[in-house]
This record gives structure tokens, sequence and C-alpha cells, in this order.
């Protein structure tokens, strides 16, 4: 019988756990502190950050909601950046992506203060986490690490199929579960890939980070694997909202024959914001 993974309750004791260290913090007299940066208006965005906001109130930690016009410059953003970046009371900055097209997306991240960047998207957080070294550890790949480990699927010898090259979430996802603490085997697939299912079909734990609704069909995936589905797309549909929400995965094919699957929403979504929430607190600690 295929186990559906349930990323909200397994969140839930990543936050707690979050909550009890924020408050050993502030019994010292260090209130942890996340600055959310929010450019313009995009509905996703906004609904990203709303889930932020609530998390950081879950968990009894400070939070900085910082909105701006879409028409700010970039060197506006940049000059806010470097004040968010000397302030002793701020110890994570998050700028929500994507932004404008105005404004280069890497000159924002290269602004921020490595010790400050709970995305782990700067260069230099980037290739400590890369090399092994002292970090912090992506949220959605850290996420699906503990989604994996928490259900109880092994991963040491495990072959894994991370589907999706992106460098917020297949790459690192990949350099996570290839360390020696994971001890998987791990192939990455991408656009570029020649006959995906001859590779997805091999997969013990197959994870799906493409963006692309409905990629993966039943008979790609192995009878028994655990399916992590990162992907959420908005289907236009006749509900009230005028859209529903879908993983990469179809998951009426899949949950029939996989041992393991998460839901979309309600599997990976909720472990990402935990995981920051992670992330905002060893911050905290680190400084």
């Amino acid at each position: 019988m295929t186990t559906i993974i349930d990323g909200k309750a397994i969140a839930a004791r990543y936050k707690e756990d979050a909550r009890r260290r924020a408050e050993v913090l502030k019994s010292r007299g260090v209130v942890p502190c996340l600055a959310v940066v929010l450019v313009g208006e995009n509905p996703a965005s906004l609904s990203y950050v709303r889930g932020k906001q609530k998390a950081l109130v879950e968990t009894g930690m400070a939070g900085r909601d910082i909105r701006l016009d879409e028409s700010v410059s970039e060197a506006e953003l940049l000059s806010l950046i470097a004040v968010l970046n000397a302030d002793v009371d701020v110890h994570g900055i998050l700028v929500q992506l994507p932004m404008p097209g105005h404004i280069r997306k890497e000159m924002v991240i290269n602004s921020i203060d490595p010790r400050k960047d709970v995305d782990c998207f700067h260069p230099v957080s980037a290739g400590k986490f890369f090399l092994g070294q002292e970090s912090f550890i992506p949220c959605t790949p850290q996420g699906v690490e503990a989604l994996i480990r928490e259900s109880g699927i092994p991963l040491p010898g495990s072959h894994v199929v991370v589907v999706g090259r992106s460098n917020i979430v297949g790459k690192p996802l990949a350099a996570l579960l290839a360390r020696r603490e994971q001890n998987c085997t791990v192939t990455l697939c991408h656009t570029g890939t020649t006959d995906l299912a001859s590779h997805t079909q091999r997969a013990d734990i197959l994870v799906v980070a493409a963006g692309k609704a409905g990629l993966i069909k039943g008979d790609m995936i192995k009878k028994g694997a655990a399916v992590i589905d990162v992907g959420i797309n908005r289907v236009p549909d006749s509900s009230p909202k005028g859209y529903s929400l879908v993983g990469d995965v179809l998951f009426e094919e899949a949950v029939d024959i996989a041992g393991w699957i998460t839901p979309v929403p309600g599997g990976v979504g909720p472990m990402t914001i935990a995981m920051l929430m992670q992330n905002v607190v060893l911050a905290a600690e680190q400084r």
C-alpha cells in the first residue's frame, strides 16, 4: 500500500525545533529575525511571502516585511540590502524571486552578506555547500532530504534520479544526496536527457523538480519507488479561484505504483518553509 507522505506534519516538527531554539536565544537577549524583501506584486510571490510570515509567527521569530514598488531601481534595492547587512538585529535576508526585468538577480544575490544568506544562493554560500564545508543548506533540498529520511525511506545505497537541474533545487539536491552521510548514487536528468523514462524507471527514489505539470506518468515509475514531487504548477480550471495546484507527477497514475509519494500541495512546500526557519535560527546562533 502506498504511503502518502504528510509534509505538513513533518514540517511542524522542524518548526517546533526552530521555535525551541529561538526561545533559548531570546532568553539571552537575541531575537532571530528574517527580513523578507518583495519587489512588485507577483501573486505567487505574495502567497509565498505570506507563508513565510506565518511561519515566523509560529516559531516566535521576528520578521521585517519590506514591500517595494515594481519601479524601484536596482541601485535603491542594493542600498536597502546594504542597510540590512549592517543591521545587527537582522540575522537572515531573503529577497523574493522573481524580480522585475530591469533588476539583475545576480547583482542582488551577490550583495547579500553570506552570513545572512539563509536561502544559500550567494556564490560563497553555495561554494561552501558544494565543497561540504560548514554552511547553510538550501531550503528545498534540505526539506526533500528530511522528508525522505523522516519517512523511513532508505538513503544509503539507493539510486536517486533527480529530474531538473536548477541551481535552487536540482543541482544542490544531487550534491546533498551524494554526500557520504546520505551515500546515494545520483543521476541528474534535465531537458537534454534522452529517453527520460529509461532513467526514472530505474530510480529507487525519484525527485521531480522540472516545473512542468504532468511530466512524469505512472509508467515512468519503478514499482515501490519513493516519489518526491517538488513541482507546483497552476492549471486553469472551473473552480472559484480559476486554477488548481498540481505537481510535476501525474498523482492519480503514480499513487498506485509508488511505495511513497508526496502530494501537491502539502508535501515539499511546507518543508521548504520549515527549513528556512531552521536556517534563520542557525544564522542567529552563529552571530
